[in-house]
């Protein structure tokens, strides 16, 4: 199958992905959820100034009318305007984006190269005190809530010790380094315990694999064996892990966005629930819908390109 018509399949597929889950934000905000007018308005909320809202908002349109706005924005990224501060929902996911992935796409490669680095480099020393030092060490990590990650790295390195700094988040590249430095490493910290055993789990299966044999049995080094035959044939289900977080990357983690002050996009998604800000709400459902499937598409081309057993 040639590219292109690959290409044309799967869009032709994520349209209809992106159709029905865009059905799915209109069933929840516009017939589950109830009349949202109700909601802005309060309890001393009148019939008449309730359908004067209905109106200004345009929620006294047919139904279908409704849904094809929010089918169209998917692919246009035109969202209109937010209710809560009247700007523009696409600039307001523009700026918080950028200052989302300030934090959390440094945290997301030196996290990601980080874990597979030792998970392979660990493979040397399976079933050793060390390797069971580890896990167990990943174990716990991950039972504590990484709100006491937070916690601790606020009250102890940031106040006591003077480490970070943790408030006044400024933009732009270099101004912004301070403040990020001790989310980033919350993030990697918390990025790697996660991860670490997944990958331990592929890589000693892979490494029991003929061809690790065969290489080691021709005289080569460990670390050739390991970073250039074993890394690369594990490189698929490296691809899935990261395609399947990269979404998440714009739209930050509003723990770390909250307590830390950084005005991302996860600050702009809390704002837009606890002010009932429906169209910032569903603008945000929508962009992570349609970013998991363009990521999954780009994630199927990669698989051919690092194994080329697959074919589109």
């Amino acid at each position: 199958m040639s590219f292109f018509l690959y290409l044309l399949r799967r869009l032709l597929y994520a349209f209809f992905v992106i159709a029905g889950a865009t059905f799915m934000v209109f069933l929840i905000f516009n017939v589950v959820v109830g009349d949202p007018t109700a909601i802005l308005l309060g309890k001393y909320a009148t019939p008449e100034s309730m359908a004067a809202l209905s109106q200004e908002l345009g929620l006294d349109r047919p139904w279908y009318v409704q849904y094809w706005d929010i089918l169209k924005s998917a692919f246009t990224f035109n969202f209109g305007y937010s209710w809560s501060s009247k700007q523009d929902i696409c600039k307001i996911f523009r700026e918080g984006g950028l200052i989302s992935l300030t934090a959390t796409l440094p945290a997301f490669i030196i996290g990601n190269v980080l874990v597979v680095s030792v998970a392979l480099w660990m493979t040397k020393y399976r079933g050793t005190v060390w390797d069971r030092l580890l896990v167990t060490f990943c174990i716990v990590m991950t039972s504590i809530s990484g709100l006491v990650y937070i916690l601790i790295g606020q009250g102890v390195f940031a106040y006591k010790l003077g480490l970070f700094q943790i408030t006044g988040y400024e933009s732009g590249f270099f101004n912004c380094i301070p403040y990020i430095v001790l989310p980033t490493i919350i993030l990697v910290l918390l990025h790697f315990c996660y991860q670490y055993r997944f990958y331990r789990t592929i890589m000693l299966d892979e490494i029991y694999q003929d061809y690790v044999r065969t290489a080691r049995a021709k005289g080569l080094e460990e670390q050739v064996v390991l970073f250039k035959h074993v890394l690369k044939n594990i490189m698929i289900p490296i691809i899935t892990t990261l395609v399947k977080d990269m979404p998440s990357l714009i739209f930050g983690s509003i723990l770390i966005e909250s307590f830390f002050g950084i005005p991302g996009l996860g600050n702009v998604v809390m704002n837009a629930i606890n002010s009932c800000d429906f169209p910032t709400i569903k603008a945000a459902t929508v962009v992570s819908a349609v970013l998991s499937v363009l990521f999954s598409i780009i994630g199927d081309i990669l698989y051919t390109l690092v194994d080329p057993r697959i074919k589109l």
